[in-house]
């Protein structure tokens, strides 16, 4: 009988708000009619589709309220009509009047609220569309967009809690209920605030940034933020993060089990600072290494050759020297000591060391071939050992473990600096770029001699790495039917190869205008 009863009742519940959505789509249907609401087709259809969906929700609720005290009556042993009965004559006639007074006020404010959502939603569009026009800068325009679309989403969703701890008051819920949802609502306020300022921090970087790039030139302190503006993406995390991490040290205080956690927030936040700022000093000292020691105006062809050397390895070191200092400082942050673990660090890296010789030989060859300018990147060398002397071409890049020597067929070759060997370096001060030729017995030296020195005059007006004229240092070799000639011409360091196949051209075309023989082919020695 009882489980009749229920059944009976919550059938009664779902004929009851079918009849209310029925009369509602009628109430909408006829609405529609209406000249002066033609127009407004999508909004009324919105309207009708909000209510019947709060209707179906209430009737949901409603029948699980009327199913779970029936329910506990029943496991109490009670009837659930003399229950329900009792219940009936218990209630004076005042509370039917505030119950019905109190649901009218809900219904009407969750559908003021309800109609009120979609003009809101409309202006805060508009107001999105106008802040993109007024500032004219098309690059921060995901980002002003984005802004406003947290911020419609936070000010909908507190209506509705706000609305929620109304309507509580209006049903006379207990006080606990609207306390709770007030708690709720904080924490909702905290985070999606906090998700808001996120988003302005985003929008407010990019407008700087743009309008910097738009500012900036070679001539005022903006040239340093060109170097810096790879360093945007990293700025905006870190302060993702930092705001982060105050919404939790907002949150986690309303929650008693792990309010605990809100006293290392600050301790995050400083290690995150000091993460970025070590980024943006790394990129300073780049900066100021570019600007005032490898672009200075007053360094001879030589000085800038050892600051090309020297950079990397200047660059390396203040990278890793702000790494090692910031993460010292992490330590000191989190409250351990770094001189025992540095101390322990020592005693690692002597065990290292000695297990890992060949290393530290390398090493020790590195810096005495970067401080004994032994070569400079740039320089043409061969190296090797003695017999071999299989490493040619130009330097690239020397580091503290190895050398990059770029071979005149394209190769890179990378060489440990302790098997360096012995070296050979064609670009210090000057060097002869030389030709053989090999002419007839026959031939008139003296004439040869002119054809080649007048060449060489020209060859020099020509060519502005050439340091003294062509001249012919004599004869060789005697061949069986040649003279072998060596032709010797003083250039600036590294240019001997060019000057060599420039030269021979223009001996060969000379040659036979001037009906001169050469035998076989010339070769670089």
């Amino acid at each position: 009988m009882n489980v009749l009863i229920i059944l009976g009742e919550v059938i009664f519940l779902i004929v009851i708000f079918s009849l209310l959505n029925w009369l509602t789509s009628i109430i909408f249907k006829q609405s529609a009619k209406v000249s002066w609401l033609q127009g407004r087709t999508t909004n009324i259809t919105f309207l009708h589709r909000s209510i019947s969906r709060l209707l179906i929700l209430i009737s949901v609720i409603m029948c699980l309220v009327l199913i779970g005290v029936n329910g506990m009556v029943i496991y109490r042993g009670g009837n659930v009509q003399e229950f329900q009965l009792n219940l009936l004559r218990s209630l004076p006639t005042q509370f039917w009047k505030n119950f019905i007074t109190a649901s009218l006020k809900t219904v009407a404010l969750l559908m003021l609220v309800n109609i009120s959502i979609a003009p809101l939603s409309r202006t805060i569009d508009g107001v999105c569309d106008y802040a993109k026009k007024v500032d004219q800068i098309k690059a921060n325009d995901e980002s002003v967009e984005a802004f406003f679309k947290v911020l419609k989403r936070i000010i909908i969703h507190t209506i509705w809690i706000n609305s929620a701890i109304l309507c509580a008051n209006f049903l006379y819920l207990p006080n606990i209920v609207a306390e709770y949802i007030s708690i709720a609502l904080k924490i909702y306020i905290t985070v999606t605030v906090g998700l808001l300022i996120v988003k302005a921090v985003a929008t407010i970087v990019d407008t700087l940034d743009a309008l910097s790039l738009k500012y900036s030139s070679s001539n005022n302190i903006l040239k340093l933020y060109e170097r810096l503006r790879h360093l945007i993406p990293l700025l905006k995390k870190c302060l993702e993060y930092v705001l982060y991490v105050g919404i939790v040290n907002l949150v986690v205080p309303e929650i008693a089990p792990i309010a605990w956690i809100s006293s290392y927030t600050p301790n995050i936040v400083q290690i995150i600072g000091v993460f970025f700022i070590s980024n943006v000093l790394i990129e300073v000292a780049y900066f100021i290494l570019d600007e005032f020691y490898l672009k200075a105006t007053d360094a001879t062809g030589i000085q800038r050759q050892k600051r090309l050397t020297l950079i990397p390895l200047i660059r390396s070191f203040a990278k890793y020297f702000i790494y090692f200092t910031a993460a010292v400082t992490v330590l000191k942050l989190i409250g351990i000591d770094p001189a025992p673990i540095l101390a322990g660090a020592g005693i690692v890296g002597i065990a290292v060391g000695l297990g890992a010789q060949n290393l530290i030989n390398d090493v020790v060859c590195g810096f005495f071939i970067l401080f004994e300018n032994y070569y400079l990147v740039g320089d043409y060398i061969e190296a090797g050992k003695l017999e071999e002397r299989n490493i040619e071409g130009i330097v690239e890049a020397i580091e503290l473990r190895t050398t990059h020597v770029r071979h005149p067929d394209g190769q890179l070759q990378i060489i440990r600096n302790g098997d360096i060997g012995s070296i050979v370096n064609f670009s210090k001060q000057y060097i002869y770029a030389r030709v053989e030729i090999r002419v007839s017995y026959d031939s008139n030296l003296d004439r040869v001699y002119r054809l080649v020195e007048k060449v060489g005059e020209q060859l020099k007006i020509d060519e502005p790495d050439i340091l003294e004229p062509t001249r012919v240092a004599g004869i060789e070799n005697f061949g069986d039917n040649h003279l072998l000639l060596l032709i010797l011409t003083k250039v600036k360091p590294g240019k001997h190869l060019h000057i060599q196949r420039v030269l021979r051209k223009i001996l060969k075309d000379t040659f036979n205008q001037e009906e001169i023989e050469i035998y076989g082919s010339s070769k670089n020695s």
